[in-house]
């Protein structure tokens, strides 16, 4: 399993209010982290 599918899994069973924020704020750092990659195979292809 991928750690996307892993944390969107984890969103949706989770209850915990804090827990839910950490791995929202995580989902979000791999979300820029791949569009930062992606711009840069843009430039460079």
């Amino acid at each position: 399993m991928s750690i996307d599918r892993f944390i969107i899994k984890k969103l949706d069973s989770c209850h915990e209010e804090r827990t839910r924020l950490n791995l929202v704020k995580l989902f979000k750092l791999r979300i820029q982290k791949a569009e930062k990659a992606e711009n840069a195979n843009y430039k460079t292809g």
